[in-house]
């Protein structure tokens, strides 16, 4: 029983440490000389993971947008005759400056709901569907919600997109 609970401790870390395990006797020894060194591999494994991580602020600020405008002026023909009234933002914002990616979320969650209500399924509506899935913006400054701005029918909306998405690319050429 004594030589059950001595070995049964190595057992337990020999997952953590696997290698070259020999049985000597009762108790088991490891030749392993990776375990010896793993607080210098787990320091850099960290600094590779936190270098891959870390990416420039700039860099994501705006997400690329050109798809988006191209899948739009197809999926128009699609949602012009919708009756649905959205939310969108004037044309002229006090705070457009600092609410860019808030207000492409803003929009991008109401076209989905009429891509929704209409029933749409298509490639371009599925782009628009991939698009909002993996776009996560940070705060970026802005307080408004979307409700906050006016309601507008399809057609008022849909050229307020246009201009919003066309104005977005403009700034990333």
């Amino acid at each position: 029983m004594i030589d059950f609970m001595t070995a049964f401790p190595v057992i337990l870390i020999q997952p953590t440490c696997p290698g070259d395990l020999r049985a000597k006797g009762i108790q088991f020894q490891s030749t392993c000389n990776l375990c010896r060194e793993s607080h210098k591999t787990q320091v850099w494994l960290c600094f590779l993971v936190l270098s891959f991580l870390s990416t420039s602020p700039c860099a994501a600020s705006l997400p690329d947008t050109q798809d988006l405008q191209g899948c739009f002026d197809v999926l128009r023909e699609a949602i012009k005759n919708s009756d649905a009234m959205l939310y969108a933002p004037n044309e002229v914002i006090n705070d457009a400056e600092e609410c860019k990616l808030m207000l492409l979320k803003c929009y991008m969650l109401e076209l989905l709901m009429v891509i929704h209500e209409e029933e749409i399924r298509t490639h371009e509506a599925d782009v628009f569907f991939e698009f909002n899935a993996g776009f996560h913006p940070e705060h970026d400054g802005c307080q408004r919600p979307c409700e906050s701005y006016p309601l507008v029918n399809i057609t008022r909306f849909s050229e307020r997109l246009k201009s919003f998405l066309q104005e977005m690319n403009s700034r990333m050429t």
